[in-house]
């Protein structure tokens, strides 16, 4: 059975491997919106769910095969390898023909799902078969403990899973790229299929039947209440899944929206999981059994160690700083409520099958489907009208509930139970009163919420700050002006249409409004546009100009999505530097999407922050990122910004940059322009203000010296998000 345990682990590493890269590579095609990501993860489990439902009635149709149901799973191995080879081009044809459909957006959206589902599902599904296609196969190979092999191969399974969310976050993205790691992903399923296949001719220490007492499974399951059993397997997967997209929202404050961000919440709950399942492995072996009211206790248990994020990340521990402070208040707040889950998960497959693969099937495609329905409920519904702690809350009380169903009166606990059941009530209800959120202590601001974000306006004056799911994303600065003012200062003729893409507080809209031309702007986050009036007096105008758009979508799929011509593009890519999937308005890729969308002689506008404050210092990212625009516009010219220290205007075109001194730049502005320039200084003509920038030119050349090494910046290779390696080891590239 070892070798079943290790074909899991090696398998759970590869599909972690193929739901990251998959996810990432269709977001540069199908959009980094909610509906996109969303619309992707739920073909992903969805298609789990049916392998894992039809995967069981297929293996117990061939359970009396001593060889089949194993050759069967080596069949599915290799189809998840074929997997990694396919999908990806797949996606990028269906991506091309999508973008042919016009019409609404729900209709897009429509036409998107059925090619991610059509590239998906067929190889999602062999993943979701490998279970009980495995216990059909282990049957013959098992010598004692059958009943309880679902939780032998999950804990394999959930093993290899951490091991690939962390070589992928940690490893291999940043040395091989997306591609390359899906590679070594392919090379390990074959590998798992060639074993599993060569397994299949070798001779069982049991007869095919092995030690399966097929009546002790009619017992067991007729004694179960089943049904509540796979109602509890829903709800798990609905909660953990759900919560998930809760404990992102919560965290992103402690680390920021970063790779790593994510790659923590994934590494810790699926750490959590695996001891968790490794305790009940452990208690098993000792003849732990559960009963109703056990049943009762540990779904109290687990409501109350569900909000414990919520204390984890309560703004009064704000002073708890550093990153190892940080992963320890993640653990703290995740690990118990993951940690108990993966106690009941395999404890409950195991209960309602006893080794069954077609009970094990419809047990974990229940699971699943929960795992589908749970983010799509927060993600549309609960976040959009609660906040982060009420969401939560309101995910723990179906499990809270669904322990009455197994003990409403508490009949048939013992005095410890007991106690231990009413200790978590308390628990829970003392987190409820006492927990907060950053918006109890906001004084003065704004927040509004939306399936996308929660969204806050606070501060004064010239300090207000806007921060998305609690990290600050930009700031009243006459930089955000000079990004549209210089490459429109510098267009040589007519000015009919400009794009801002990232709306942030309105500053470039406003002021490429300004020039008088028609002005669209593009913005991910639905709430955002809306709180304009809080940071310009004249915001409500802004709202309502007649030669102003604003767009809701995801900005790089706007663009390949319209076929208008802009004479200038401006980009200024949300902060930090870092964020995840801020590279797909950095990459080569999307420098091309632009090309198509500049009118001849157009300017396109690109912002690289510098310093701290979501800023980079790092000369390989420049370098990559710079090399990255030298080799899709032919003509580049690079300016630092008004103060120097914190960032780079880079122009680019397709025909030469005109030469022009700053009085001509200033000479060109309408006189609402003009007039914008200047309103929050540095200086008090336009002119200065064009001087101090041009003064600061440097060749684009100098920027790609002072890392030559760096590769451009791609989005199989972003170098930008990876950078953990680079960071530790100087030398590696």
């Amino acid at each position: 059975m070892q070798w079943f345990f290790i074909f899991f682990v090696i398998s759970g590493f590869c599909s972690l491997v193929y739901q990251i890269a998959w996810l990432r590579l269709a977001m540069a095609g199908f959009g980094v919106t909610t509906t996109s990501v969303s619309l992707f993860l739920s073909i992903f489990m969805a298609g789990m769910a049916l392998g894992s439902w039809g995967g069981g009635k297929l293996a117990s149709r061939y359970a009396s095969s001593p060889h089949l149901p194993l050759r069967l799973y080596a069949g599915a191995e290799a189809c998840i390898a074929l997997s990694g080879i396919i999908v990806v081009p797949a996606l990028d044809l269906f991506h091309s023909v999508a973008l042919n459909v016009n019409g609404a957006s729900w209709l897009s959206y429509l036409v998107s799902a059925f090619f991610m589902a059509v590239a998906l599902l067929p190889f999602c599904a062999c993943m979701g078969a490998t279970f009980p296609l495995a216990i059909a196969a282990a049957r013959r190979f098992f010598t004692g403990r059958y009943a309880s092999s679902f939780s032998y191969l999950y804990v394999g399974n959930v093993l290899g899973a951490m091991l690939g969310a962390l070589s992928c976050a940690f490893v291999m993205i940043e040395l091989l790229g997306f591609k390359g790691t899906m590679a070594v992903a392919v090379a390990l399923n074959l590998l798992v299929a060639g074993g599993a296949l060569i397994l299949s001719f070798r001779g069982a220490s049991g007869s095919p039947t092995g030690c399966l007492d097929q009546e002790r499974v009619h017992t067991a399951t007729a004694d179960s209440r089943e049904w509540k059993l796979y109602g509890i397997l829903f709800l798990t997967g609905f909660a953990s899944l759900g919560m998930e997209v809760v404990w992102t929202r919560l965290y992103i404050p402690v680390f920021g929206p970063l790779v790593y961000t994510f790659a923590f919440i994934l590494a810790a709950y699926l750490l959590a999981t695996l001891i968790g399942s490794q305790l009940y492995r452990y208690y098993r072996k000792r003849g732990f059994e559960f009963t109703d009211a056990s049943m009762a206790v540990l779904l109290a248990v687990i409501t109350a160690a569900a909000l414990l994020p919520l204390l984890a990340t309560d703004p009064r521990l704000s002073f708890l700083g550093g990153p190892v402070v940080g992963v320890l208040r993640m653990l703290a707040g995740i690990g118990p409520f993951c940690a108990l889950l993966g106690f009941l998960t395999p404890a409950l497959v195991d209960r309602v099958s006893s080794g069954d693969p077609d009970k094990v099937g419809t047990g974990y495609a229940l699971n699943m489907l929960g795992c589908i329905i749970g983010p799509l409920v927060i993600g549309f519904l609960l976040n959009p009208i609660l906040s982060e702690k009420w969401a939560l809350i309101a995910l723990a009380a179906p499990l809270s509930l669904s322990g009455y169903l197994f003990s409403a009166s508490g009949k048939g606990l013992s005095g410890s139970m007991l106690l231990l059941k009413r200790g978590a009530f308390a628990f829970t209800v003392l987190v409820v009163v006492a927990a907060r959120s950053p918006e109890d202590f906001l004084l003065g601001g704004i927040v509004k919420r939306d399936h996308t974000a929660t969204v806050i306006a606070t501060g004064e004056g010239m300090a207000k700050l806007l921060l998305v799911n609690g990290y600050g994303m930009t700031a009243l600065t006459p930089i955000t002006k000079m990004m549209v003012h210089l490459p429109m200062a510098f267009h040589d003729g007519p000015i009919n249409k400009g794009i801002v893409l990232c709306f942030g507080m309105g500053t470039s809209y406003r002021s490429m409004l300004a020039w008088g031309v028609s002005s669209t702007v593009v913005e991910l986050v639905p709430s955002i546009p809306g709180l304009v009036p809080f940071y310009h007096q004249d915001g409500e105008l802004l709202l309502n100009a007649p030669n102003g758009r604003i767009v809701i979508d995801d900005a790089r799929r706007f663009l390949e999505r319209t076929q208008e011509q802009f004479d200038v593009v401006v980009v200024d890519p949300p902060p930090p530097v870092e964020a995840a999937a801020s590279s797909l308005l950095y990459s080569k890729e999307f420098y091309g999407v632009v090309r198509k969308r500049l009118s001849p002689g157009g300017i396109f506008q690109q912002w690289i922050p510098l310093g701290p404050g979501g800023g980079t210092n790092d000369t390989f990212v420049i370098a990559a990122m710079m090399k990255s625009i030298a080799q899709s516009f032919p003509y580049v010219r690079t300016f630092y910004s008004n103060g120097g220290d914190y960032g780079i205007h880079v122009l680019a075109s397709m025909k030469p940059i005109p030469e022009r001194s700053p009085d001509q730049l200033a000479a060109s502005l309408p006189a609402r322009a003009a007039i914008d320039i200047v309103e929050w200084g540095p200086h008090s003509f336009s002119a200065d203000q064009f001087r101090e920038v041009l003064l600061q030119e440097e060749p684009v050349e100098k920027f790609i010296a002072a890392n030559p090494s760096a590769p451009a910046l791609t989005d199989d290779r972003p170098v930008n998000e990876y950078y953990i390696l680079r960071t530790m080891f100087r030398t590696v590239r």
